[in-house]
């Protein structure tokens, strides 16, 4: 059996103040896709790249040297991962989504979610510790002031990222059991199953870029690496 990454990148770059889809974004002189493929290439049998349907043969370009297949994503996250898992081999038994924008996390967090979805756990994110104090409040009324309903434990907060990891037939019948719009993520999906979904340490690099502050971020990560090398 074998395992399948879908990639997501059929995102805009509205937030990242770019022309371009986020995915195509630059990043130390290679686009943002580019940087995420590398990553998940390591653990990755079969690599699907969701892409904005108007730049399909760009996305084509960029992931042929990875032997990537290239789909059509949708309008929300949610249906260009259901989009991505129908052009997932039927080999595969473990797929993990993963962001086009968590461009440089590294494969060795890929092979950590592999090896725990392998252990028996059937969904499975990467997570980061929360530092900050969060507050759980009510909308504001009018544009007025939010009213706080509580503050929960930040020790047991995780901060979650991708790629998420699931047993293939879990990931199906999460999606196909689950409204539009209806999780921000697909560990969301499985949850709403009633299934249990687990969580491996996460990694700063795994950082979603998602407004020019992060790019900038970014930038100095890859600067870094490249002048210690």
């Amino acid at each position: 059996m074998t395992v399948a990454v879908i990639v997501t990148a059929a995102g805009s770059g509205t937030r990242l103040g770019h022309a371009l889809p986020k995915a195509f974004v630059p990043l130390a002189g290679e686009p943002l896709l580019v940087h995420a493929l590398r990553g998940a290439s390591a653990a990755a049998d079969h690599l699907i790249v969701t892409a904005p349907a108007a730049h399909l043969a760009t996305a084509r370009a960029l992931a042929e040297p990875f032997g990537a297949v290239v789909v059509a994503g949708g309008g929300t996250r949610q249906a260009s991962v259901a989009a991505g898992l129908a052009a997932v081999p039927d080999e595969a038994d473990v797929v993990l989504v993963h962001d086009a924008a968590r461009a440089l996390t590294p494969s060795g967090l890929f092979a950590d979610v592999v090896a725990a979805v392998r252990s028996g756990c059937g969904g499975v994110v990467p997570g980061l510790a929360v530092v900050d104090t969060v507050k759980e409040v009510e909308p504001a009324v009018d544009g007025g002031p939010e009213r706080v309903l509580r503050t929960p434990d930040r020790a047991r907060l995780r901060a979650v990222q991708t790629p998420q990891g699931f047993d293939r037939a879990l990931l199906e019948r999460a999606h196909a059991a689950a409204p539009e719009g209806s999780a921000s993520d697909d560990a969301g999906l499985v949850e709403a199953l009633g299934e249990d979904v687990w969580v491996v340490p996460g990694s700063e690099l795994a950082l979603k870029i998602t407004i020019a502050g992060d790019l900038e971020i970014a930038e100095r990560w890859v600067s870094a690496r490249v002048e210690g090398s």
